[in-house]
């Protein structure tokens, strides 16, 4: 810019007919005005004069010849580029040193394209989908089987097993009965309803019961102590002429000295061992 103004703002030489940068409305010479405001270039270290183009990225600023890629030096002017570590680099290099791999297709996620991020591996937005239905997943919730990823509908079109009792799907844990799968909270003793996953429980007409409901209605009981036989855990138990023992309980009415395994005799509703029946 030719002068039109008298003097230099800062060493008061005349400016007619030569060169000046204008600051916050005073006028300089070329000289004194990249003394003073000229900023160091980050790569060559020297002014950037004011007849030089200044290019600027957070606060630090380059000559237009020394904005560049770390690695490759190509030019970065007017081209996209990255920053890693104080460096710039352009997208080709940044993506060979730092960008993550698509975990389905494998190749690069480019700086400033958007990435989904699961389970620790990264994705394309554009394949990051539905295995089955491929429609994107985003942040909607999903479940995975194997290396394969699923929205919950298509999941459970495909793979769910559907509770026994209640007919809905069963979308994690549950319990299998007689082959066929039962939320926890639906396999219940047919009686009481108590819940029976993790706890002993029998059988009947294909009917589970908890043990309390199945003595109370079904077991038969013990001819010494009367209290029910279930023969649980594989319990023994002694059966004879319509009555039945607990192993612990089939003893001599007399002397009391088991009878597992022995011979005894009867004497009207008493088991007796050889020796007290014959006396």
């Amino acid at each position: 810019m030719t002068s039109h103004h008298t003097d230099c703002h800062y060493c008061l030489q005349s400016l007619r007919g030569r060169k000046y940068a204008l600051r916050e409305e005073n006028a300089y010479c070329v000289a004194c005005y990249d003394s003073l405001f000229a900023n160091p270039c980050e790569e060559c270290k020297q002014p950037i004069e004011c007849d030089s183009k200044d290019l600027a990225y957070k606060g630090r600023h380059w000559h237009e010849g020394c904005f560049k890629c770390a690695k490759c030096s190509r030019s970065l002017v007017e081209k996209p580029f990255a920053a890693k570590d104080e460096l710039l680099l352009c997208t080709e290099c940044y993506s060979d040193e730092y960008s993550s791999k698509c975990f389905h297709c494998q190749k690069t996620i480019m700086p400033g394209s958007r990435k989904m991020e699961f389970k620790g591996s990264s994705w394309h937005e554009s394949c990051f989908v539905c295995q089955y239905c491929r429609q994107p997943l985003g942040t909607k919730p999903l479940i995975t089987k194997g290396n394969e990823n699923y929205c919950v509908p298509c999941f459970e079109k495909q793979f769910a097993h559907h509770c026994y009792s209640c007919k809905k799907v069963i979308t994690s844990g549950g319990v299998t009965y007689h082959d066929q799968p039962w939320h926890k909270e639906c396999f219940v003793c047919a009686s009481c309803k108590t819940q029976l996953s993790g706890q002993r429980f029998i059988s009947k007409d294909e009917y589970p019961y908890c043990v309390d409901c199945f003595s109370k209605l079904y077991a038969k009981k013990c001819a010494a102590c009367r209290k029910p036989i279930t023969a649980l855990g594989g319990a023994k138990f002694i059966s004879f002429e319509e009555r039945q023992w607990h192993g612990e309980c089939f003893t001599c009415a007399k002397c009391s000295v088991s009878l597992v395994g022995q011979g005894f005799l009867t004497r009207q509703d008493d088991v007796l061992c050889h020796e007290c029946g014959s006396a």
